[in-house]
C-alpha cells in the first residue's frame, strides 16, 4: 500500500513539473462577431472572406485573437550552502515522524495452557433448578 501510494505521488509530481513549464498558444477567428474557429497547436482557419482592395473605406468584419499562456521558464534551483540548520532540523524531525507511522505494534497474547478454571461454591443448575435436557 505504502508503494502504490509512494508512486502515485510521483507521478503527480513529474505532471505537476510537466505542465508548469509548459506554454502554449490559443488562437480564435471571430467573424462578425461570431466565433468561426478556434486552435489550440496551430493557425485558426478564417472564414475565407475577403474584402475588396477597392473598399478600403470599410472595416473589416473579421478579428483574430491570440492569447499566449506562458510557462515558467526556469525551475529554482538551489544549493547545498541554502540548506541551513532549521531546514536540517525539520527535515530529520519529519522524516522520523513518517516513518513512525507505519510501524507495526505486535499484540502480545498471552494463552495460558494450563489454565484451570475458577472453584464455583454453589451448583447454579441444581439452586436454579435448569437443566439441559
Amino acid at each position: 500500500m505504502k508503494q502504490v501510494l509512494i508512486k502515485i505521488a510521483t507521478i503527480l509530481i513529474a505532471f505537476l513539473v510537466l505542465f508548469s513549464t509548459f506554454s502554449f498558444t490559443v488562437e480564435k477567428h471571430y467573424c462578425g462577431g461570431f466565433l468561426m474557429d478556434i486552435s489550440y497547436v496551430g493557425d485558426a482557419d478564417g472564414c475565407n472572406m475577403k474584402m475588396d482592395k477597392v473598399s478600403s473605406t470599410k472595416k473589416n468584419c473579421c478579428k483574430d485573437e491570440v492569447h499566449q499562456i506562458e510557462g515558467q521558464d526556469e525551475l529554482q534551483q538551489t544549493s547545498v550552502d541554502d540548506f541551513d540548520f532549521q531546514k536540517q532540523q525539520f527535515l530529520t524531525s519529519f522524516a522520523v515522524s513518517f516513518n513512525n507511522l507505519f510501524v507495526e505494534i505486535e499484540a502480545q497474547n498471552n494463552f495460558y495452557k494450563d489454565f484451570s478454571p475458577p472453584d464455583i461454591w454453589l451448583d447454579y443448575q441444581v439452586s436454579f433448578q435448569t437443566f439441559l435436557i
